[in-house]
């Protein structure tokens, strides 16, 4: 072995440049490897965590009425998860969640603070069934996790927000004060500490409050909270996770679901309606699932399956460049084989030396690309939007991995070299009769065509990905959120009776501004992902001609803060004092769905909406727009006028003096609401935020097809090089012959265009076909542009051309003397 290994490293000493070469690429592409193999294990990794996720599922639900598709949803009725615990033998648990931060505007307070209370806007904040947390495997800090939740009025928090709210005193027994813009007002005893979230979860948290709290809520019924929050069937509000026992079929246990919800709600046939559950593993929930009221923006499976196709791809590049140099090489090596053999080598001895020179090239490439890899790793996070540590490489599955790489690397670049050079007949050898097969140089060239073809590939992909990214950026979405600056309603503040004034002290102060154009309330904008459904029909149909809108509100300034156009009729207006309680407006599409010939014709139409206490007539008709990105269809949506209940203040201002103005804006608010913490966003940031994964997805394609382009072109310098090497007296003879410096460049260049030209037609097609459907995502996408193989064809050409010249310029501006000297 110790021999094997002294003549592997004097092989390195003696072809440093081709060695460098090989270590270089195969730790390139390694590096690149390991990295994606990061990303695409963390996003595969969600509720990992989990004992028995395997067991664990989210019901979810749709909507149907008049036998079509209303609303497809995460969430799922109070009453559901009991109805299957107690109706299937099969499911021997359920949770229910109801995700208040994200709803409502919830603010929590600890009033025994000194010097003064200590309160935050919470948005991970949700009620849960004292079940949640035992069943998702989470262990507590402080208190018991199986209690915790069982008593109404009891709240786990995280350590992160125990220490915010309490310092260094103990969280255990102390009470948290919640209020919210829905006038709810409780109070919950700390029963439990969690140390923190994983970052691996669907389903984040700050803060839980107990489930059995949302019972004490008081309505217009008696014991309005418990049936509201555990027994309805009427609002589809709560994320239900069911627990099934091991081997239980879920596509079976699915099918029993609508005899028990039609069983439950016996006037759905009667009112055209249909309920159907289903079951979504919990582990596929991240990756696989864009549904309404999702309590974040997921993954994209397709997306991940893309990038480690791409990761595939550049190792198998560097793979190649190795074969290919190492079998280009062959022929220098050829008298050392034939020695050998003379002198009683063994085949099997040859192969097993070749192969110890392959391992060491890809050890040295593995400690390589480890060193890559935790340099780039701040890089890489900022790329794809995770928090990667050192401690990640020393996972065991990662070691795994890189074990694997070095042995797979190993047998896969090394074996059809150490074939190559131990099949040599020293015979020939010695004669000096050794030529370069035919067949070597057919697959050196094929394996060629395959890196370039990969290079297109991505190149293309690269183009077309951003292409979509800008089409659905500057594509006109019906409403102008530039310059939008948008404020959620105060959690805190008085009953409805005096919270309208306190909503005109607002408008009021924020007017004396004149960088604030004009103000608006709304119960939702644009990007928020919840669906407000409405089925509507015209006055006087019958029931099988509801149609699914979505709803909004629309208060007096509205269409002047985000520039929509009245198609028909007018805008809501003060000077129409019943406007609040007889009229609406639609959109174009609404219109059409309800069979109106045109917008024209819907204005002064009764439309009758069996949720609504009152039958709005139609003032006017304005353009469609998108309420959530371009990957969803538009929807039709009717908007009904209110000047309190909007749950958004837009303001659309001037950004000359934005400092000052979002300083007026705070002032305004603390006049207004005293007590609630102040926050803002601007809209068009907000709403471009639905494509963060397309735009995480377009930089790290954009990244890593520049690495494989530059893999690829390491291996063609080599052969370039070696090709040179081998033809140094032939190109003296044609330069002494009378052949110019341009001829030589051209006949030496050709040998690997058409390559690579072959590359580019293989790869066209190849492209056409993953993006396509990787486009086919979108409900709105760009078609593919000629220009995109057009680009990336030329791209491919010029940087073969530049690389090559690099060896074949040298060598046609060689002493022709000097080549023929060469040896």
């Amino acid at each position: 072995m110790i021999t094997i290994l002294t003549r592997a490293y004097r092989s390195f000493l003696k072809n440093k440049f081709f060695a460098s070469l090989n270590i270089l690429g195969l730790a390139t592409g390694m590096a690149v490897f390991m990295l994606i193999s990061q990303y695409v294990k963390f996003e595969n990794s969600y509720e990992d965590f989990v004992p028995e996720v395997s067991t664990l599922y989210r019901l979810n639900l749709d909507i149907y009425s008049n036998r079509e598709l209303v609303k497809t949803t995460a969430e799922n009725f109070p009453a559901a998860g009991p109805a299957l615990k107690a109706a299937f033998p099969e499911v021997t648990g359920y949770s229910r969640l109801y995700n208040m931060g994200y709803k409502n505007n919830v603010i929590i307070t600890y009033d025994d603070a000194k010097p003064e209370p200590v309160a935050f806007k919470q948005r991970r904040f949700l009620y849960a069934d004292s079940a949640f947390l035992p069943m998702m495997g989470y262990k507590l800090m402080a208190g018991d996790v199986n209690t915790a939740l069982a008593e109404p009025n009891t709240a786990v928090i995280t350590a992160a927000y125990a220490k915010r709210y309490f310092g260094n005193e103990d969280p255990l027994g102390k009470t948290l004060h919640l209020q919210d813009d829905d006038n709810n007002n409780e109070l919950a005893k700390v029963t439990g500490v969690i140390e923190a979230v994983p970052v691996n979860t669907h389903l984040k948290f700050d803060i839980l409050f107990s489930y059995k709290t949302l019972y004490a809520r008081q309505g217009t019924r008696p014991n309005y909270g418990i049936v509201r929050y555990d027994q309805s069937w009427r609002r589809n509000d709560m994320y239900t996770f069911i627990q099934v026992a091991p081997g239980t079929d879920a596509r079976a246990l699915e099918s029993k679901f609508p005899g028990l919800v039609h069983r439950l709600n016996p006037d759905l046939e009667k009112a055209n309606q249909d309920y159907v559950l289903s079951l979504q593993p919990l582990a596929d929930i991240h990756l696989h699932s864009n549904l309404a009221e999702e309590p974040e923006t997921n993954g994209d499976g397709r997306t991940v399956r893309f990038l480690g196709m791409i990761g595939l791809f550049v190792l198998v590049i560097a793979w190649i460049n190795y074969i290919n140099l190492s079998t280009a090489k062959a022929m220098e090596r050829a008298k050392e084989v034939g020695v050998r053999k003379v002198m009683g080598a063994f085949r099997f001895q040859l192969i097993s030396h070749f192969l110890t020179e392959a391992a060491l090239v890809n050890l040295f490439s593995i400690l390589v690309a480890l060193a890559i890899v935790g340099a780039a790793l701040p890089f890489f996070n900022t790329l794809s939007g995770l928090s990667l540590d050192a401690g990640y490489l020393l996972r065991p599955w990662f070691v795994v991995l890189v074990v694997l790489l070095w042995i797979g690397g190993t047998v896969l670049s090394g074996f059809y070299p150490a074939i190559v050079l131990s099949s040599f007949r020293p015979a020939v050898i010695l004669k000096g009769k050794l030529k370069n097969s035919s067949r070597g140089i057919v697959l050196r060239k094929s394996l060629v065509v395959f890196q370039f073809t990969a290079s297109v590939v991505l190149i293309a992909g690269t183009l077309i990905v951003y292409n979509q990214l800008n089409y659905m950026m500057s594509r006109n979405i019906g409403v102008d959120i530039e310059q939008v600056l948008v404020v959620e309603r105060p959690g805190i503040g008085p009953q409805r009776e005096g919270f309208t004034s306190e909503i005109d002290v607002f408008r009021n102060e924020l007017k004396k501004d004149p960088s604030i154009q004009s103000v608006t309330a709304s119960f939702t904008v644009p990007g928020v992902q919840r669906e407000w459904k409405a089925l509507v029909k015209r006055f006087g149909a019958s029931d099988d001609q509801l149609v699914s809108v979505r709803s909004n509100s629309m208060d007096y300034e509205f269409t002047d803060v985000f520039k929509m156009k009245l198609v028909a009729g007018r805008t809501f207006s003060e000077a129409y004092t019943s406007d609040p309680d007889t009229a609406a407006i639609i959109t174009e599409s609404a219109a059409k769905l309800l069979g109106f010939k045109d917008a024209a014709a819907a204005v002064g139409e009764t439309l009758n909406i069996p949720e609504w206490p009152w039958s709005p007539i139609v003032v006017g008709v304005v353009n469609d727009y998108h309420q959530v990105s371009l990957k969803r269809a538009m929807d039709p949506t009717i908007f009904f006028c209110t000047q309190y209940e909007g749950e958004f203040y837009s303001m659309r201002i001037s950004t000359g003096n934005l400092s000052e103005t979002i300083d007026h804006i705070k002032a305004s608010w603390e006049k207004a609401f005293p007590g609630n913490p102040f926050d803002y966003f601007f809209l068009d940031d907000y709403f471009d935020q639905q494509y963060k994964n397309e735009h995480r997805f377009g930089t790290l394609f954009t990244a890593f097809a520049a690495v494989a382009l530059a893999i690829g072109c390491l291996g063609l310098l080599g052969l370039s090089a070696y090709t040179v090497t081998q033809r140094t007296k032939e190109i003296g003879i044609r330069k002494v012959l009378g052949s110019s410096e341009g001829g030589i460049f051209v006949l030496l260049s050709k040998e690997y265009i058409k390559p690579v030209m072959l590359a580019i037609v293989l790869g066209m097609p190849l492209v056409y076909l993953l993006m396509n459907d990787w486009l086919n995502g979108f409900a709105y996408r760009t078609p593919i542009p000629v220009f995109v193989f057009i680009a990336a064809g030329l791209t491919v050409l010029l940087i073969t051309l530049l690389t090559v010249s690099f060896q074949t310029l040298q060598a046609a501006r060689a002493n022709p003397i000097d080549s023929l000297r060469y040896e």
